[in-house]
This record gives C-alpha cells, structure tokens and sequence, in this order.
C-alpha cells in the first residue's frame, strides 16, 4: 500500500504509518497545487488531504491507482466528489473526530465577542483602565443563541450553554423540528433565524446552497448588538460584507476561525478590535489529533479491502 500525505504540519506520517499497518509506504509531500498533487499521488493508492489539498478531475485523470481520498478533518470543499465518483475513487472525512473542541472554541468566541475581551485586552495593554472600553454590552441570559446547520457540533454547543439560560432558534432543513426540540431548540426558517438571533453560530459546510448564505442582507436583519461567529466553513460567510457590517454598526462583534482563503490576506477584518480571528484551530487539541490519524487509517483500510469505508462522503449530496 502506497500512500503520500499531505506535509500540513497536523498529519503525523510515522503515526498515520503505524496505524495503518506494517504493509503501508506513507510519503509526506506538498500537496498545496494541482500540480503538485498530481506529482506526488501519480502512483499511490491512497491520498491523506488536508484543508488545501486541491482534488480535481484533472488530478485524479493523472492518478490512475488512486482508490481513495481521505480527508484528515471535515470539510470535503477542495475535493471534487463528482469527479471522484465517476473514476470509483472513494472519498472520506473524519465528521467527528474534533466535535468537543469545535464547539469548546465555538462557546469561547461566543464569550469572548459578547464579552469584548479583545477591546479589554488591547486597551489594558496599551495602558488604558476603562470599563466602557468594551463598548455595548448585553447580559447573555435572556438572548436568543441562532445555529446556521444544525449538526453534531451545533448540538454540542447548544449542551455546553444550556446553564447559561440562553435560548436557540436553528435553521436547517436537513433536520426535524422534532429533533431539535428534544434539545429545546425551536426550528425556524433562515429570515426568522436573522430577526430573532443575538448570538449568530455558523456551523455549515460548505456547498453550493451555503456559499455566502451569511452576506450583507443577513447582516442588515440581524439586531445590531448580534455577535456572529463561524466555526463552519469561511466561504458560507461574506467576509467583506461581515466588515462592511462591523463598520456600519449593524453587527457588534465577529470571532472566525475560517476563512474563504487559508491563510486569509489582507482582510478587512485584521485591523478591527471587534473582530477575533483563530487559525483554524478549533479542531486541535491532542486527543483530536490522535482521533484523527486513527480514523483516517480505517478508512483507507477499508477502501484498500475494498470495503465501504465508515466515513465514506455521498457523492448524490451537493458538495461543492
């Protein structure tokens, strides 16, 4: 078994190598172009991809021993399934390897923005002493908690405030009112979500239907002390129209933790006090990462046996 994984610094080859077995050949290599996936997959049975890793028909035409893509996080965006799919290449995720610390770090940005911890910080720092630093802020027991998707991380988070006394409204069509009111969550449609949320958690993959769901109009509905973060996927958010908005007061605060282009430049968001930007670390923590490793290698094993692997992406669904 050949497999070439990607450099990214969270794949561990000698551990991904150890998991799957005495018979693997793991090669770390660049894999950030198309041209350099396609040179260094040209003979491998298996591809570890990570966020970066573009997967087009043209890298798969120029892979011909390739059975499986294997996705070592969540978001399949840079990896095109049709395509895959039709030259029986299988591609997988690991949708639940990081569900804890996605929603700890969604709670945290959640708190921090409504807390304005990061004006308090920088005004501390540069010798400032004010309680009114932090601008307007909102008491949060009392205010509405809005989930754009409502999935496994969602409803972590919406466990992890339940002793805040906040409320939640979520909108996703995928899932049944019923099951979100075992959580006390009240499904809505995506306008009532906007006029009744204070606190806006974006949790959505990116498709065709999500890309840039969160754009200047959304912004617009939202109440002005709204605080909006994104944990999901950065292109379902306007990043542009998310500053425009900062700027215009129709929104109080934002914490990212994605962005439509990793690493993002010269954003508009990097010199606003209101914003808090992580780099796509929500996932991280050590017992994630092992997680992580352990339930790619099952995935590829199985592909290899030519088995269904656990984690195997649905092509019918409308992956971008």
């Amino acid at each position: 078994m050949e497999a070439v994984a990607s450099d990214d610094p969270m794949i561990d080859a000698e551990l991904l190598g150890e998991r799957l077995g005495p018979d693997a050949t793991v090669t770390v290599a660049e894999t950030d172009t198309v041209d350099a996936v396609r040179e260094a997959a040209a003979d491998a049975d298996a591809l570890v991809a990570d966020v970066s890793t573009p997967v087009t028909a043209e890298v798969l035409d120029a892979c011909p021993d390739l059975r499986i893509v294997a996705r070592a996080g969540v978001g399949v965006d840079t990896i095109d399934v049709g395509a895959a799919a039709e030259r029986d290449v299988v591609v997988t995720n690991v949708p639940e390897y990081c569900t804890e610390e996605v929603a700890t770090h969604t709670v945290a940005l959640l708190l921090a923005c409504l807390r304005s911890l990061g004006r308090y910080d920088r005004d501390v720092k540069t010798g400032g002493w004010d309680w009114r630093a932090g601008g307007e802020i909102h008491r949060l027991s009392g205010l509405t908690l809005g989930f754009v998707s409502y999935g496994p991380i969602a409803r972590r988070v919406r466990e992890l405030v339940a002793g805040f006394g906040v409320d939640a409204v979520a909108y996703d069509p995928y899932v049944d009112a019923e099951e979100m009111a075992a959580d006390e969550v009240e499904k809505v449609d995506f306008d009532q979500l906007l006029d009744r949320t204070d606190l806006l958690s974006v949790n959505a993959p990116l498709t065709e239907e999500t890309r840039d769901a969160v754009d200047a109009a959304a912004f617009e509905r939202l109440v002005d002390h709204a605080v909006v973060v994104n944990t999901g996927r950065g292109g379902v958010v306007d990043e542009a129209a998310l500053a425009d908005a900062l700027e215009a007061g129709e929104v109080a605060a934002a914490g990212l933790d994605v962005f439509a282009e990793e690493p993002p430049e010269g954003s508009p968001l990097f010199d606003r006090d209101d914003a808090i930007l992580t780099p796509h670390a929500a996932w991280y923590s050590e017992e994630a990462r092992a997680d992580l490793h352990e339930t790619v290698a099952a995935n590829v094993r199985a592909a290899l046996a030519d088995e269904t692997p656990p984690d195997r992406i649905d092509p019918e669904l409308d992956w971008v």
